[in-house]
């Protein structure tokens, strides 16, 4: 149906157009004094990447004291990741206790970076960048620190701290003999906090308009049409070894009751690693919403310093300019004219998207990309 090819292609644009926007802001805190620009510098120290970084230095220096050093080994020997904040506030080492302010401070960074605002919480993680490691670090091996790197630059290596704060170029494919712990992203909870970050926005300019509440709109015999996933099955979802699970989550795009563009957030917790498939019988569309009996959907890849509020209102940007007639409206030039650069620390890495999903699509629907497929069937759910 013609009507979805603006939604689809702007979604797209919104995903893609972020890597033309600006150049990936590096571990500019790592790099010898004096090299790049006072305004670089800030401008990395205040993104998640650079925020992890100065994290993960602090942590490397902190570890010179044994006591803590050794608390921080147990709990990485324990879980597979650690809140970072939960475990400096409770450590009995005062170089823990030290680090907890730092840690809170970071983490208000990082949700601000993320546009997350004041209610996202503790997010930075702490755990090893691969099981492999956990022998070495049991035995007494003194490990390094470093930041999660980003998948999305091209490097060869990333940079890891020991105790003296000493830095050291590791290479990104494969795992190293030291252990090396990663500050990271608590990625299943950014992308929660994330989605309703979306919501909100888009809703505020009428683009995605709340569904019924139970029983509004419907008689006792109707209940609701939908289309329902019954399996999923991704080929690449972009994340290296040292990045653990992916955190994706899908955009439904469509025209609603009252004409206007609509995009529906679809969080997808369990959809974390590629090659394997996935049976979650889970909702992706709700027709009762859409005016249409076509929708399209957009799979992204929450890529750590993905912003929500710059997304949310890039998007809006873009489908305000739409109007229900189903005349294409060239949207990639002034999407990328419209949006500040500043908006943009990294882009949410594009994973798949499906075209013109039909309120009576069934059985499996290959991804436009190549990179997946979904078997889907119609699910009506009756009300109450």
């Amino acid at each position: 149906m013609s009507t979805s090819t603006p939604l689809r292609t702007a979604l797209i644009g919104v995903a893609l157009a972020a890597t033309a926007l600006v150049p990936l802001q590096g571990t500019a805190l790592a790099a010898p004094s004096g090299t790049g620009t006072a305004a670089t510098t800030a401008s990395a120290s205040s993104s998640v990447s650079g925020i992890e970084d100065a994290t993960a230095l602090a942590l490397a220096r902190s570890l010179a004291d044994p006591d803590w050093s050794r608390e921080v080994r147990r709990a990485a020997l324990a879980a597979d990741s650690v809140g970072l904040g939960t475990l400096a506030e409770n450590a009995t080492a005062s170089a823990g206790r030290r680090l907890a302010a730092r840690i809170t401070a970071a983490d208000r960074g990082v949700a601000a970076a993320k546009g997350l605002g004041s209610g996202a919480g503790s997010l930075l993680r702490l755990g090893l960048a691969d099981a492999s490691m956990k022998g070495r670090l049991a035995s007494g091996a003194a490990p390094l620190v470093a930041a999660a790197p980003s998948d999305d630059d091209g490097a060869a290596t990333f940079t890891a701290y020991d105790s003296r704060g000493a830095a050291h170029e590791l290479p990104l494919d494969s795992a190293t003999d030291r252990p090396v712990y990663l500050v990271d992203i608590d990625g299943a909870k950014a992308v929660a906090e994330g989605l309703k970050v979306i919501d909100k926005t888009l809703e505020s300019k009428g683009l995605s308009l709340p569904a019924p509440s139970a029983g509004a709109g419907l008689s006792a015999a109707s209940g609701i049409d939908t289309t329902r996933i019954d399996s999923v099955r991704l080929g690449d979802v972009e994340e290296p070894f040292f990045k653990g699970d992916a955190e994706i989550f899908t955009l439904v795009t469509g025209f609603g009751k009252d004409g206007k563009p609509r995009v529906d957030t679809v969080e997808m917790p369990y959809l974390n690693k590629e090659d394997t498939t996935y049976y979650p019988g889970q909702v992706l569309v709700n027709w009762s919403d859409y005016k249409y009996d076509m929708a399209d959907a957009v799979m992204m890849e929450d890529d750590g310093d993905t912003d929500y509020q710059a997304l949310a209102k890039a998007i809006a940007a873009v489908l305000l300019t739409i109007t229900d007639q189903g005349a294409y409206i060239p949207l990639v030039d002034a999407l990328l004219n419209a949006i500040p650069t500043n908006w943009w620390t990294d882009d949410p890495d594009y994973v798949e998207s499906w075209y013109t999903l039909a309120r009576s699509s069934s059985g499996q629907r290959n991804g436009a990309a190549g990179n997946g497929w979904m078997t889907v069937s119609p699910y009506h759910v009756p009300e109450l």
